[in-house]
């Protein structure tokens, strides 16, 4: 239903009425109305928040705190600043403490877990509660009404339309509350690949698949990564996702590191030219400003996550500290400095910045603190925001702030903090120039963190301080349009979320983000319809960070259904033309074993990058970082210590198939997710490929040679485990790479196409 609304105006002499013609159209939407002004801004309301529209100069405005004023924060044709200024100021310090909370993550529906409790609907577990899957539940009215909380992680959604579904619900439910701030809702990536799902160029799907951030670093190609950034902001932005918790662009240097996967890679300025690509893609709306088809990126994790001592990761205190051994932090600042924060769009700069939960190990030149960087007031205020003169939001990684019991469970991560109390934790972040909190629901020790302020400096002052993180805050939810329209057609979402043109795009990335390695007497491309052996690959049971359990299996690495209609599929190896082996990656551990500790060692070990048995002999004989309130020691080496891989399976199964097919061909695809030993298992190999998450589909288009490799290392591939524990942790491409029988090495920029090692414009800039 649409209606046209006018108004009678008064013009000139007394008595002489005129019609002022059409003003704005109002559309009426499944929940909510859309208000449409004439060359201005589109609004969205529902009328059982109780909010009423303002007529102002003709034009249609959003009375957000009903006080039937049009206020500055209330007209969109107000500078942004502007507008988040005179809001700040009129905010209680209650409702600011909320701005400054990023909830836990949200699953829609919810269902409960160990780690954030039980999720309610009505006081019943969703499935006896009869609610919707997109209705809010019980935790998430209360921390948006009682906590004023406005900004959302949400994790999986059951579809789409319940994704736009549920986000009308939540905006409707703070429209009428206190001063009408919308809920900003983002996401960790969600683009990922379903390797046994088919493609089909006519189809649409749940929402587009690419490979990883690595794999696209891979093509070497930055106008592909900003094409991903400008898709998956729409699928974003239909979802109701105003930020993305993305990109991560820590420069790769330790390759042992279990986030290496989600870099662009260890070279400092490919991941530069990849990182300033991303968020002009996302940031950016049809204009190149910002927009309704922008979504905030919040670049993490400032300084840089990837240093870890040892590969060690700083979810877990026995990987707290980031380590430079060759004193080489400025590369690690590059993406950042001279990528996100330079981009060649009109939005400028990154809107958000996340820091690691690392310490950063004598980095502060200042104060000389050994704390996580969030708490560092060096490298949060002086460097960032000093130095390089970053003014946007700046949100600590999630569960900061939270107590932690001992160096080895996924709880909170305090680092160089534990002693301080949990409202003494969020004061000091406050005192290092954070505005937000990230995985906190509750106001409460925000409010808390506040009064120490007024205790030490006054009221003025932490008014004040509360004010600036609270325009930054707000800056980012205006830019994006929030204030006017948060609401979705969930019809244009069904429509948006996963269309055909965007997954062929996502599956045309996949293709280009493959690297051949090795391809002796041209191997590959396989004919169509040769017959191909697929053996079964076995996984050791095996439990993840979160302590989820997998069981073992023993099942085919592919979809067989795919390969069958490129290949005929054979039992018998001796039947077969070619064998087709699926692997993946070492995978050396974590770094720490518990069973070391009880045995009376400090509990470090190495982390492998190779599947036989490893002992770290080269290993440092005295850590250069450690100390923790949780240990006794502070040396944290693990040198002359042993490791297995969980997967040696993977090692044995290429030797066997080998075995089996003698003479014939042996074609391996590695999914690696951090560089490997390639030493083991090369030389039973006569074709390798390489994919950082892609379709089984995508692989055979390859190994059928219905598409040509054409991807390139975006980072080394070690000789052996000695030249990685002797490499700098902080310093790119100091490795000695692989050099494999056909005497190519397997160095960054590394690749093969059918013609042989590629030479082209890509590997002369980058390499």
């Amino acid at each position: 239903m649409k209606k046209t609304i006018q108004r009678m105006c008064v013009l000139a002499a007394p008595l002489l009425l005129i019609s002022c013609g059409p003003q704005w159209t109002e559309t009426e939407k499944e929940g909510y109305r859309v208000i449409s002004n004439p060359d201005g801004a589109t609004l969205g309301y529902t009328p059982q928040s109780a909010i009423t529209l303002l007529t102002v100069d003709r034009l249609a405005f959003k009375d957000h705190n009903r006080n039937g004023i049009l206020d500055p924060y209330e007209d969109w044709r107000l500078p942004v600043d502007e507008r988040a200024k005179d809001l700040a100021s009129k905010m209680s310090i209650e409702q600011i403490a909320g701005l400054m909370l990023y909830s836990a993550h949200q699953s829609i529906p919810g269902g409960g877990n160990r780690f954030f409790g039980p999720v309610t609907y009505n006081g019943k577990p969703f499935e006896e509660s009869g609610a919707k899957a997109s209705d809010l539940s019980d935790a998430q009215k209360i921390f948006l009404k009682d906590d004023n909380l406005r900004h959302v992680l949400i994790t999986s959604v059951e579809s789409p339309a319940v994704a736009a579904q549920w986000n009308n619900h939540a905006q409707a439910f703070v429209e009428g509350i206190g001063m009408g701030i919308p809920v900003n809702t983002s996401s960790d990536p969600r683009h990922g690949s379903d390797s046994y799902a088919e493609f089909n160029a006519g189809a649409g799907g749940k929402i587009s698949m690419w490979p990883s951030s690595l794999g696209i670093a891979a093509s070497f190609d930055p106008s592909l990564m900003r094409q991903f950034g400008e898709i998956a902001s729409q699928e974003y932005r239909a979802l109701g996702i105003a930020t993305a918790l993305s990109p991560q662009i820590d420069l790769a240097t330790e390759p042992r590191w279990s986030r290496f996967d989600g870099t662009m890679g260890e070279d400092p300025d490919l991941a530069t030219d990849l990182a300033r690509a991303y968020v002009d893609g996302f940031q950016s709306s049809n204009d190149g400003g910002w927009g309704y088809q922008s979504v905030n990126a919040m670049v993490k994790h400032w300084p840089g996550g990837g240093p870890e001592e040892g590969g060690r990761d700083a979810h877990f205190g026995y990987g707290s500290y980031a380590v430079y051994p060759g004193n080489n932090l400025k590369d690690h600042l590059k993406p950042f400095t001279e990528g996100a924060f330079k981009l060649e769009g009109d939005t400028q700069i990154a809107s958000a910045v996340m820091p690691y939960y690392t310490i950063s190990f004598e980095r502060d030149t200042v104060n000389g603190e050994e704390v996580g960087n969030s708490y560092n007031k060096y490298l949060i205020t002086d460097l960032l925001r000093g130095t390089y003169g970053y003014d946007g939001v700046v949100c600590t990684d999630w569960g900061i702030t939270r107590d932690v019991s001992n160096v080895y469970v996924f709880e909170g991560k305090p680092w160089g903090v534990e002693n301080l109390s949990v409202a003494e934790r969020h004061y000091k972040i406050i005192e290092a120039g954070c505005d937000q909190f990230g995985g906190n629901n509750d106001m409460d020790p925000v409010i808390e963190a506040y009064q120490m302020g007024v205790k030490e400096h006054g009221e003025e002052y932490m008014r004040n301080r509360f004010e600036v993180s609270a325009v930054r805050l707000l800056k980012n939810i205006f830019r994006t349009g929030l204030f006017e329209n948060p609401y979705l057609d969930v019809d244009e979402t069904e429509k948006t979320v996963g269309k055909p043109e965007f997954m062929a795009a996502g599956y045309e990335a996949q293709l280009r983000s493959v690297v051949m390695l090795k391809n002796t007497a041209n191997t590959l491309p396989r004919t169509t319809k040769q017959k191909v052996y697929v053996p079964k690959r076995y996984v050791a049971p095996s439990r993840n960070w979160f302590g989820f359990e997998t069981p073992e299996k023993l099942d085919y690495p592919f979809n067989m259904e795919v390969v069958s209609k490129f290949f005929d599929v054979v039992e018998d190896p001796n039947e077969a033309d070619f064998a087709l082996v699926g692997i993946e990656n070492p995978n050396g551990g974590v770094g720490y074993e518990v069973k070391d500790a009880e045995a009376g060692g400090n509990g470090y070990v190495p982390i492998s990058l190779q599947y036989g048995m490893y002992k770290a002999e080269d290993a440092r004989e005295t850590s250069l970082a450690g100390g923790s309130p949780m240990e006794d020691f502070t040396n944290r080496s693990y040198k002359n210590k042993t490791i297995v891989a969980s997967n040696t399976t993977d090692m044995d199964l290429v030797k066997e198939t080998k075995a089996k097919m003698g003479d014939k061909p042996v074609v391996v695809i590695v999914r690696v997710a951090k560089p490997m030993v390639f030493a083991e298992i090369e030389p039973y190999a006569d074709a390798i490929l390489v994919q950082m998450g892609v379709q089984d589909q995508a692989l055979m288009d390859l190994v059928s040679g219905a598409r040509e490799p054409s991807a390139l290392l975006p980072f080394q591939m070690p000789a052996n485990m000695k030249t990685v524990e002797l490499q700098f942790e902080d310093v790119p491409r100091d490795m000695q790479p692989y050099v494999d029988t056909e005497g190519h090495s397997y160095d960054f920029a590394f690749g093969l196409n059918w013609a042989g090692v590629i030479n082209d414009d890509r590997v002369q800039k980058y390499k």
